[in-house]
């Protein structure tokens, strides 16, 4: 049950009449959540240490722990539902925990990709879209924290391509 919940299930999205299928799914990085995963680890000990006082400070470091904790779940379930799909025509996120949000933006409208990588990023190999569409208000204008983010530009490089979307160069003559 709790992992049902935990899967945007991107399939109902699709426009399966029409053709369309997911190229790739893409998660955050692992490092996008480990500021949240910290804070269950501080939460933990100061709601264990709760129990070893009596009057108000018990009460007083339970609701802090079980508030940071709860929070910083809260956060690691927000990230870990937060997904970029790259399909045959187009590429949409979808995100939220209580409330799912979802933009797309169709793959013939996106006329730059900029790529990211911040020197962290290089070393645990991810980093961040940036997309320029045609569209005056972008559903997506940026992703982050995506893992091995060069594998994901050459896929939807790629994708598009095969959508006729980029020109190819003209194959060279040999001279000979």
């Amino acid at each position: 049950m709790i992992a049902a919940w935990l899967d945007p299930h991107v399939d109902q999205y699709l426009l399966t009449d029409q053709g369309e299928y997911v190229v790739r799914e893409v998660h955050h990085h692992w490092v996008a959540s480990v500021f949240a995963w910290a804070r269950v680890v501080v939460a933990v000990p100061v709601v264990v240490s709760a129990f070893a006082y009596v009057g108000p400070l018990r009460w007083v470091l339970l609701v802090l722990g079980l508030a940071l904790g709860g929070q910083a779940l809260f956060r690691v379930v927000d990230e870990y539902r937060d997904r970029f799909v790259i399909t045959n025509m187009r590429v949409f996120r979808v995100h939220g925990t209580l409330n799912t949000q979802r933009a797309s933006v169709p793959l013939g409208r996106i006329l730059d990709i900029t790529v990211q990588k911040p020197l962290i990023g290089r070393l645990l190999n991810y980093g961040h879209f940036v997309f320029e569409s045609a569209a005056q208000v972008q559903g997506i204008s940026e992703i982050r924290f995506v893992t091995d983010i060069d594998g994901r530009d050459a896929v939807l490089q790629e994708t598009m391509q095969r959508a006729g979307l980029r020109a190819t160069a003209p194959a060279q003559e040999d001279g000979t």
